[in-house]
């Protein structure tokens, strides 16, 4: 992990350190046996998830006031910055610095440009052997930096830190910046890179070493915010605020870069704020929680769903619209889980397959009222897409709706039989049960890119990148730390069933799997980021900011609410950082 040039770590082994290395530092951020189907999720009514007043936005002490001059000034502090960019940003060191400060920022989508041309030109100086690499920190952050933007810099870049045994060299331990952008790029890795694997073992080992000795509380806190919170597997815009108001940079370019991330901060809060004003609107008026008392009534917590995944300020409509599938999802699954009989399950699966309101006749009105808010959704989103982009995706949303529904009743059926699956078998109807499927089709869709037959064909079969994601969901759900607050209804979890099937496991062992394959899920999502593939980047990071919510989502504490989805709420949506020489 980067942090601001102000950290210095002392010991008394003078750490590894070169003119270059310091370049690069200008900015830098810092179980019990088997047991019946056990719940999953329940109904949740958190009322400081619920509740929050959405109303009184803009009305908090010390908000700034986001006028057509505030968006001046923003402009003109943009405009000066890539002018800054482009003259420092000539030393490739320096540069490297800029676009990682600028993505840890959250600002990455004002330079996209710029971040593109320095990234080329690193990644043919990497190619032609044009650069310095023997400095670990170096090395680590151009393979970080590159593969995050999908260039595929082979892993055996690392080669040259390793021993004659093979290990990594012993005395790399003394270089803790080093280390800290072995392990942020070892998070990088894919299937059968030994290599990463080793790098991460051996960095975080190197870590907790420096963690346990007595260092100054912030030199700390960067090194736990590094092991615990990698930059790969977190949102930055989470992470960004916490470092615009926690930390504070020592070099001329990069207090200029704080100034205006602050700016933009503000401006794209008030933007998120107008859209879950939005949809808490468009869900009152939806009026579904009126004919289901007991479903979740959770409008805020849907949209931050779509914010975290759709993170370009740009995409506005399309964080509105993809909040409405995504609390259909919810919905439907406490249909299954709560209210329906199978006979009742049956009869919806079926008409939501034949996509037919007619058969819905034999049905209680709420699951009429269900289909027809389905139906409506549909099409409303199905037309703008058409639209806009020429292409009509109504059967594509429909048969991942009727998928979905499919696999909501093998586990209603599951449960009913009161006999556990298999693990494998679990799993893969897990990975269709998440939901995953339908938020990303969903995306496909409203990002508009890559629209023709094959892609088409590709994205209604749950392909890799989608797959990957959902076991990352479904899997961490399943860990036991997802105890919705109120949960009566029905569910399995994979930790269950694998421990059914292999007798005699303890539970620590099966939850240690289940963390192994959670980290093999991720390797594959990363293959599939760097693969050619016909998708694009922001589907790409669309896919990868799913599977970075997936703990802020489903990281229950003992009162069984989730505390850090509430600080990422607050902190996104509630609280401006205050600014300083605006005319604001």
């Amino acid at each position: 992990m980067a942090l601001f040039s102000n950290v210095s770590f002392s010991s008394p082994i003078a750490p590894i350190a070169s003119n270059k290395a310091s370049l690069l530092h200008n900015f830098n951020l810092v179980g019990p046996a088997s047991l019946p189907m056990i719940p999953r999720c329940s109904i949740a009514r958190d009322h400081r998830i619920v509740s929050t007043p959405l109303e009184h936005f803009g009305q908090r002490s010390g908000h700034p006031t986001i006028t057509d001059e505030f968006r001046i000034e923003h402009a003109n502090k943009l405009e000066a910055f890539k002018r800054v960019f482009r003259e420092v940003g000539e030393d490739p060191l320096q540069a490297l610095a800029m676009v990682d400060a600028i993505q840890r920022l959250g600002i990455d989508h004002h330079f996209q440009y710029e971040i593109d041309e320095v990234l080329q030109k690193q990644y043919m100086l990497s190619c032609t052997n044009g650069v310095h690499d023997y400095d670990l920190q170096e090395v680590s952050l151009r393979f970080r930096l590159l593969r995050q933007e999908g260039y595929f810099v082979p892993a055996g870049v690392f080669d040259r830190f390793k021993d004659r045994e093979g290990g990594f060299r012993n005395e790399l331990r003394r270089d803790i910046k080093g280390l800290m952008e072995l392990y942020e790029a070892s998070q990088l890795a894919v299937e059968g890179e030994d290599i990463l694997d080793g790098a991460r073992e051996f960095s975080s080992q190197a870590l907790k070493t420096w963690q346990s000795r007595e260092l100054d509380q912030f030199s700390g806190r960067v090194i736990k915010t590094t092991l615990d919170q990698p930059y790969h597997k977190r949102l930055s815009r989470f992470t960004a605020r916490n470092l615009l108001t926690n930390y504070q940079g020592t070099n001329g370019w990069i207090n200029v870069l704080q100034e205006l991330a602050k700016m933009d901060f503000n401006i794209v809060q008030s933007l998120h704020q107008t859209e879950a004003i939005r949809i808490s609107n468009w869900w009152k008026g939806l009026g579904l929680t009126k004919e289901l008392e007991l479903a979740r009534d959770q409008p805020l917590k849907w949209y931050i769903w779509s914010m975290a995944s759709l993170t370009d300020p740009s995409l506005s409509e399309q964080r509105i619209d993809l909040t409405k599938p995504i609390s259909l999802i919810y919905i439907i699954d406490d249909i299954f889980d709560i209210y329906g009989t199978l006979d009742e399950l049956t009869l919806f699966t079926q008409a939501v397959d034949r996509w037919d309101y007619a058969a819905t006749d034999r049905l209680p009105d709420y699951m009429k009222i269900c289909f027809k808010a389905l139906d409506d959704i549909t099409d409303e989103i199905s037309h703008k897409v058409y639209k806009k982009h020429g292409w009509n995706p109504v059967n594509s949303l429909r048969k991942a709706w009727a998928t979905l529904c499919r696999a909501f009743l093998v586990e209603a059926r599951w449960f009913a039989s009161g006999k556990l699956p298999k693990a494998k078998e679990y799993l893969e109807n897990g990975i269709t049960s998440s939901g995953v499927h339908i938020i990303l089709v969903h995306s496909f869709f409203l990002l508009g890119q890559g629209l023709n037959n094959k892609n088409v064909e590709l994205i209604d079969n749950n392909p890799s990148m989608i797959s990957s994601t959902a076991t990352i969901l479904r899997l961490w759900d399943d860990l036991g730390s997802a105890k919705d607050e109120k949960q009566d209804g029905n569910d399995g979890s994979y930790v269950e069933c694998y421990m059914e099937e292999h007798q005699g496991v303890e539970y620590e062992s099966a939850r240690k799997h289940v963390t192994n394959m959670i980290s093999n899920a991720w390797k594959r999502l990363n293959h599939e980021c760097l693969s050619e593939n016909p998708f694009s980047l922001p589907f790409a990071r669309a896919s990868l900011n799913i599977a970075r919510m997936v703990p802020l989502m489903y990281s229950y504490d003992e009162n069984q609410c989730l505390p850090s989805l509430e600080e990422y709420m607050k902190s996104l949506l509630y609280e401006s950082v205050p600014m300083k020489n605006t005319s604001a």
